[in-house]
């Protein structure tokens, strides 16, 4: 399979000078897409230094901090435009460590989204502060119970993804953003009847940098899962009415 990497950066050049070339290692054909969102610190000017260097580096320069989840949907755009088979998400700032990404991808040869969990047998997150960590389970739990999703990390952006998982969804019906985006992406795949499976991984507090997450990106979750707990109850309820 063609397989390209999306790395989503805002502010990321410490970690992204030492993660893209750390990601080209791992195989001759592996590719790299950075989508930066006019980053101040420069990140997107080092990206453009690598793209000059090396064909399986890509870069798309967005004009402002626009959201995680548009910055996945560009990417994705990009892979599938791009006759990319198998498309992965990753953090920059080395919370998912690039030596998971090979089991991401031999996974792929059961399922149709495969998600690196820190929530299943053998997974874990290392060095997190104690409330973030709470913070993520309570989310979960959440998303889990009112969606009725399988996957252990609902909320994880470790993932791959198969070419025809993407083709299938409406990337512009898509509502939400930020990190609420993985929440309503999974949603959407298993609704589709799409294959997930998990894989184990240590997941580490970032290298460098600042954490994206904020009070608002927590509120806009809650509301993605209650929104979409709606649409499976009038779904539900549509099911019943209709005769047998």
């Amino acid at each position: 399979m063609r397989t390209i990497l999306i790395v989503p950066t805002y502010n990321e050049r410490e970690n992204i000078v030492r993660l893209v070339p750390d990601l080209l290692g791992l195989a001759n054909d592996l590719h790299v897409v950075v989508v930066d969102d006019n980053s101040p610190d420069g990140t997107g000017q080092c990206v453009d230094d690598m793209v000059a260097q090396n064909e399986r580096v890509h870069v798309i320069h967005r004009a402002g901090k626009l959201g995680l989840g548009t910055a996945y949907i560009a990417g994705f755009r990009y892979a599938l435009a791009n006759g990319f088979d198998y498309i992965l998400t990753m953090d920059a700032d080395y919370s998912h460590q690039p030596q998971y990404v090979p089991q991401l991808v031999t996974r792929a040869e059961s399922a149709d989204l495969v998600i690196g969990s820190r929530y299943v047998p053998g997974g874990r997150a290392v060095d997190s502060p104690f409330v973030r960590r709470l913070l993520s389970r309570g989310a979960n739990l959440f998303a889990k119970l009112m969606l009725g999703l399988h996957a252990q990390d609902c909320t994880a952006g470790f993932r791959g993804y198969r070419r025809q998982v993407l083709e299938s969804i409406n990337l512009d019906a898509i509502f939400s953003n930020g990190y609420s985006f993985l929440i309503e992406m999974l949603y959407m795949v298993q609704q589709a009847g799409w294959r997930v499976a998990e894989v184990p991984i240590l997941f580490l507090d970032r290298r460098e940098g600042t954490s994206k997450v904020s009070r608002a990106e927590i509120s806009r979750a809650l509301y993605t899962v209650v929104r979409l707990w709606a649409v499976r109850m009038r779904q539900a309820f549509r099911l019943a009415e209709k005769p047998a």
